[in-house]
């Protein structure tokens, strides 16, 4: 996938809470519930993730990964007025792995104004991959 850095439009520097982290093994799979915090940056929102997101990653006894996201995303808006932004983002991986990078679909729910014709009504592409400085998920617009 040829994500182009013109359509980026947050960058996440996710920052994962180990000693949080919940598992469970069983015969229909596994489950591992990953919290989770950090920085929001781009041109569209600038702000913080808020520390109550997590990261659910279920592999069923097929050895598919569904990895679903949610998380508050707090700051301010390219108009610098506070708002929020919730998002939701859904991967699935084959053979339990997880390419690198990997890609996802988010949905967003914001209380901005100005945001929420752009981001509730876009289709967007996520990507998540680790550099120097750590985990970046990475969203841009497809649309």
């Amino acid at each position: 996938m040829n994500l182009k850095s013109e359509n980026m439009i947050l960058d996440l520097l996710v920052q994962t809470d180990a000693e949080g982290i919940v598992e469970l093994e069983s015969t229909a799979g596994r489950v591992r519930m990953i919290p989770f915090s950090g920085t929001v940056t781009g041109p569209l929102f600038q702000g913080r993730i808020e520390p109550c997101g997590v990261d659910t990653q279920i592999t069923n006894a097929a050895d598919v990964r569904h990895m679903s996201a949610r998380y508050m995303l707090t700051g301010v808006d390219h108009t610098g007025s506070p708002c929020h932004i919730y998002v939701q983002n859904e991967a699935w991986f084959s053979d339990g792995a997880r390419p690198r990078p990997w890609h996802s679909v988010p949905t967003f729910i914001t209380d901005s104004a100005v945001l929420a014709p752009i981001l509730q009504q876009g289709t967007f592409v996520g990507e998540g991959i680790r550099d120097e400085e750590g985990l970046h998920i990475r969203f841009y617009q497809a649309d």
